[in-house]
C-alpha cells in the first residue's frame, strides 16, 4: 500500500466518528511496521476519550517501534482532557509519522509537529490536506473563524418559492428528500431556525431515525422573543437543548416572556443584536455545526453577513405561483453564482450542495 493509500484509511476511519467529536476534531490514525504491514488502527470517538494516535499505538504495540505512523492531523503536544498525544508518540518508538494538516488550534498549531522532530523522528506534513481540511471544516472554522461552521438547507418550487403563501406551511420537498435531510441533522450539532418558521411550522427540529452519539441542539434565532412556550420543541427537551438566541435588551424588556420560555426548558442566550454575534455565541455551548433549514429572513442575513460556508438547496418540480414566498428573498435558485459543488437527484427533486466560502 502506498502513503495515500495509508492516509485514506486514517480519514476513513476519522470519519467514522462524525457527528460524535465535538468540541473536538474528527482523527483518524494507522501504524505501520517497519516491514509494510498495518499493526494498528484508530479513531477518536469523543471528547474526553483516547486519541486516534494513542488507540491505534495501543493496538500495535511493540510492532510500532522502526515503523510510521499516519495521523490526519497534527498529534497534541498539551494537556487537556487527556494526555499529549506527542508524549505517546516518542515513547512508542516509530521512525516516521505522516500527517495530513496541522493543527488550527493556535495551542497547539506546529508546536506538536515540532516536538515529534526534535526527539529524532521524521515528519512529513500535508498528504492528502485538502480531505483532511474537509473532514474537519467545523473545527476549523470554529479555530480560525471563531464561530460554527454554518449549512443552510432550503426547498423550493421551481418557480424559486419556499411557502405558497407567507406565514403558511408548505410541503415541497419529497419523502426521500425528507430522509436525506434526516442524515444531515445527523452529522450536526445544531439543527436552526427562525422564530417565523417556529410559529408557521412548530416543527420538531429532532434527527429521526437516525443514531446519535450526542444531544442535538435546536437553535431559535428570535430577537424578539415570539416563540410560543408551548411550542413543539420543548416536548423534545430529552432529544438536545433548545437555545432561544435573543437580544439583552428584548430580556430585560420582556421579563414574564423570558422566565416563560424558560421555565418551558428554553436556554436564553442575549447578545445577538446582529446575526453574526448570535452565531459566534453558540460556540460557548460546544457547537461546532449549525444547519440553518428556515426561513428566508435568516437566510438572506446570513448571506448577506457572508457566514454561509455550505448550502444544501432542494428543488421540487412544483410550481407555486407568484403569491408564493421567494427563496432568500430574491426567488433566486443558486448562491451568488456558484457553480454547485454537486448536483444530484432524489426522489423527484433536485438536491444542490454549494461550498461557498471553499475549502479551508
Amino acid at each position: 500500500m502506498t502513503d495515500e493509500d495509508l492516509m485514506r484509511r486514517a480519514l476513513f476511519h476519522a470519519g467514522r466518528a462524525a457527528g460524535a467529536t465535538t468540541p473536538n476534531p474528527l482523527v483518524g490514525a494507522v501504524v505501520v511496521s517497519s516491514d509494510g504491514v498495518i499493526v494498528g488502527q484508530g479513531r477518536h470517538p469523543r471528547a474526553g476519550d483516547p486519541h486516534a494516535e494513542v488507540l491505534a499505538l495501543d493496538e500495535a504495540g511493540d510492532r510500532a517501534r522502526g515503523g510510521t505512523l499516519f495521523v490526519t492531523l497534527e498529534p497534541c503536544c498539551h494537556h487537556g482532557r487527556t494526555p499529549p498525544c506527542t508524549e505517546r508518540i516518542i515513547e512508542s518508538g516509530v521512525a516516521r509519522v505522516v500527517v495530513a494538516m496541522v493543527d488550527p488550534n493556535p495551542v497547539v498549531h506546529g508546536r506538536g509537529i515540532a516536538d515529534l522532530r526534535a526527539a529524532g523522528i521524521q515528519v512529513d506534513v500535508g498528504l492528502l490536506e485538502a480531505e483532511a481540511r474537509r473532514l474537519n471544516r467545523p473545527f476549523v472554522t470554529v479555530q480560525t473563524r471563531g464561530r460554527p461552521e454554518v449549512i443552510i438547507k432550503a426547498a423550493t418550487s421551481a418557480d424559486g418559492r419556499i411557502a405558497a403563501r407567507p406565514g403558511e406551511r408548505t410541503a415541497i420537498s419529497s419523502p426521500e428528500s425528507a430522509r436525506r435531510t434526516q442524515r444531515l441533522r445527523a452529522l450536526v450539532d445544531a439543527v436552526a431556525v427562525g422564530s417565523g418558521t417556529v410559529l408557521a411550522d412548530d416543527p420538531l427540529l429532532t434527527s429521526r431515525d437516525m443514531v446519535r452519539s450526542r444531544p442535538l441542539a435546536r437553535v431559535v434565532f428570535d430577537r424578539r422573543l415570539r416563540t410560543p412556550p408551548g411550542a413543539r420543541l420543548f416536548s423534545t427537551l430529552g432529544e438536545g437543548p433548545v437555545i432561544i438566541l435573543t437580544t439583552n435588551a428584548t430580556l430585560a424588556r420582556e421579563p414574564a416572556r423570558a422566565r416563560a420560555l424558560q421555565e418551558a426548558g428554553a436556554t436564553l442566550s442575549g447578545g445577538g443584536d446582529d446575526i453574526e454575534r448570535a452565531i459566534r455565541a453558540l460556540v460557548a455551548f460546544e457547537i461546532s455545526s449549525v444547519l440553518v433549514e428556515g426561513g428566508a429572513l435568516v437566510h438572506r442575513a446570513l448571506l448577506d453577513a457572508d457566514l454561509v460556508d455550505t448550502a444544501h438547496i432542494i428543488v421540487a418540480p412544483e410550481r407555486l405561483g407568484a403569491g408564493g414566498v421567494l427563496l432568500f428573498g430574491t426567488g433566486e435558485i443558486g448562491i451568488g453564482g456558484l457553480t454547485p459543488r454537486s448536483i444530484e437527484r432524489v426522489g423527484p427533486d433536485t438536491w444542490m450542495e454549494f461550498d461557498v466560502h471553499g475549502d479551508r
